[in-house]
């Protein structure tokens, strides 16, 4: 999906390590939610509640969910899941744009 129709759009932006990775909140009339953001060159950590698929839209990084798993390049129009209550690692090697997905436990 290119676009999101009949969404609200939170205006205060999502900053982590020190702006280098910025997002904006949209909410559905569900109740869902979704970011949608800019990572800059860098390597991050973030921790999760909720399971996330997060879709690259540009741009290439690696990503680190387990360790037994290992690290995966993903690359623009490919995503990746990380469950609830876990963390995850990211090599964000040049500007790249997500769209993330925060999924309720059922």
């Amino acid at each position: 999906m290119s676009e999101f129709n009949k969404v609200t759009i939170i205006k205060e932006a999502n900053i982590y390590f020190a702006g280098n990775v910025t997002s904006r909140t949209v909410v559905f009339p569900d109740g869902s939610r979704k970011t949608l953001g800019i990572m800059l060159p860098g390597e991050y950590q973030f921790n999760t509640d909720d399971r996330e698929i997060m879709e690259i839209l540009s741009g290439d990084l690696d990503v680190l969910i387990t360790q037994s798993e290992g690290w995966k390049t993903i690359k623009a129009g490919e995503a990746f899941e990380v469950p609830g209550k876990s963390a995850f690692r990211l090599k964000v090697r040049k500007p790249t744009d997500y769209c993330c997905s925060y999924l309720k436990a059922e």
